[in-house]
């Protein structure tokens, strides 16, 4: 693969990869296009550049929780060989969102509704932590990026607009855990809702607007520095999420 500095765009056939059963996708010839740079022109390692087109390509639900990741298709795919494949997995297996199998080879992880819950759970308690501690750092720079976000979030919601909603709630956890100031809660909250990112992707609409609602009112405590408040108002999102998440996929 030639390392010079440009970017590149070109629709891939997804239909290459195989399913669990063997069977490939069911994607009737639709074609995914798939973009990023080279190393040059984003100073990232080639193993980080495959490492994550290949995280967006699962967190976007481009591979299927349970579905197979054989490292051959894959190259051919991202036209690498199977070197930074090969590297990209062993990550994207400590992040808990690849297993590997000396027999069956790499997959998605697929969670049951057990393990699911107990992801919850746990979430439920960090974001209520993370939720704390945004209202104890409070400064005015953090208030104002947080007003603009309800001033967004108020504006599409009088309008409707369940796409922007879905991309404000994301954007309330991240300007939450930087809020925050903990590094590592901050990291390993993003990993776990990478982890569960295609399940809480495909909520109703009408719970979107519901979660906006309830990210508004965490908000707003944390603007109050109301820390107890702000705490609470987080571990009950996450839990109230979690149960509507539950009820669909079981």
């Amino acid at each position: 693969m030639k390392s010079e500095s440009y970017e590149w765009r070109r629709e891939k056939d997804l239909s290459i990869i195989p399913e669990p059963n063997g069977a490939l996708m069911a994607q009737q010839d639709q074609k995914q296009t798939v973009t990023w740079s080279r190393v040059g022109s984003t100073h990232q390692s080639l193993n980080d550049v495959v490492t994550d087109a290949l995280r967006q390509a699962i967190l976007m639900g481009e591979f299927k929780p349970g579905q197979r990741l054989p490292e051959t298709q894959l190259a051919d795919l991202f036209e690498v060989s199977r070197i930074p494949i090969r590297e990209a997995l062993r990550v994207l297996s400590f992040e808990g969102l690849v297993e590997i199998s000396p027999r069956k080879g790499a997959r998605v992880v697929s969670l049951s509704p057990e393990e699911l819950g107990e992801l919850i759970e746990l979430r439920a308690e960090l974001e209520s932590i993370s939720a704390r501690n945004a209202a104890r750092y409070c400064d005015d720079a953090t208030k104002a990026a947080m007003g603009e976000l309800l001033k967004k979030g108020g504006q599409a919601k009088q309008k409707n607009d369940i796409e922007t909603l879905r991309q404000l709630n994301g954007e309330f956890h991240i300007v939450l855990a930087d809020a925050g100031k903990n590094r590592y809660l901050r990291n390993f909250m993003q990993s776990l809702r990478d982890r569960t990112y295609w399940v809480f992707s495909n909520i109703s609409d009408e719970r979107v607007t519901e979660s906006w609602a309830e990210h508004a009112a965490i908000l707003e405590s944390v603007i109050a520095q109301d820390e107890k408040r702000a705490a609470t108002l987080a571990a009950n999102h996450v839990k109230q999420v979690g149960r509507a998440v539950l009820e669909e996929i079981s």
